[in-house]
């Protein structure tokens, strides 16, 4: 996926994890101390770079899941959060979800993307749309939503395989409860009695957006979809197809590394 660069901000930096909790059974979340983090918004990514003892290395780009304030909790100001989906066959997801440890290295460069990015001072609703994984960057701007105490209403329709699937599903059921967050989790393969199966459809995007207060095109709400490229495409285009403005709307999305 091509990806847009902030200029002056691709250095490597060497970082150092400090701590990772376990979102799902493959996804992990690595707390990193990055000395001289120059700060990000939310929904940029990083680029993370790993090198062999022989000197052959690879890299790929994850998305900050932490908010843009969250660096400054730490003592030196440059923790930043990023939350990894192992996949299978992959060449890093492994190392960094099973392999990496408190204190081991890697390297990382950004943050980067300009595109993708909420601006905390919009009034506009937020209308977030994740496919998996893709809930990473959304949850970036969700935290940094509750961070800078915005009131704009955020609809988040979350597309998972199963429950067991959610990530940060006990962090958005909390913030639920006491922002303007309202979740709708749909699962594709194994639902919950009384949950709704099945992937986003025009009949979803219509009750979520309709209900109160309103998202509808009129509304102009920020509507931001990541996920496979399955997913977003799909996305975006039940919300042209509902007469919301493409160019309302933000998408990221990721697939195989070829």
């Amino acid at each position: 996926m091509a990806r847009a660069a902030v200029p002056g901000r691709l250095n490597w930096r060497v970082a150092t994890l400090a701590e990772a909790r376990d979102e799902t059974a493959t996804a992990r979340t690595l707390v990193l101390d990055v000395p001289g983090w120059p700060g990000h918004l939310a929904g940029q990514h990083v680029d993370v770079r790993l090198t062999a003892e022989d000197g052959y290395s690879t890299q790929r780009s994850y998305s900050i899941a932490s908010a843009p304030s969250a660096h400054s909790a730490a003592s030196d100001g440059t923790r930043l959060e990023l939350t990894v989906q192992r996949i299978a066959d992959g060449e890093v997801s492994p190392y960094l979800t099973e392999i990496l440890a408190p204190g081991d290295p890697l390297e990382l460069r950004g943050p980067i993307g300009g595109w993708f990015v909420w601006n905390p001072e919009s009034l506009a609703p937020l209308l977030l749309l994740a496919g998996g994984s893709g809930i990473v960057p959304l949850m970036s701007i969700i935290r940094a939503h509750d961070d800078v105490k915005s009131q704009v209403p955020v609809r988040l329709i979350y597309s998972v395989r199963s429950p067991a699937d959610a990530i940060y599903a006990s962090e958005l059921s909390e913030r639920a409860s006491s922002s303007p967050l309202t979740v709708t989790c749909l699962y594709t393969r194994a639902a919950p009695l009384g949950a709704r199966s099945g992937r986003v459809n025009a009949g979803i995007i219509a009750e979520v957006t309709s209900a109160a207060p309103a998202m509808l095109p009129d509304d102009k709400p920020a509507a931001f979809a990541c996920g496979p490229s399955g997913f977003v495409e799909a996305a975006a285009s039940l919300l042209v197809d509902a007469g919301h403005d493409p160019a309302t709307i933000k998408t990221e999305r990721f697939g195989p590394t070829s």
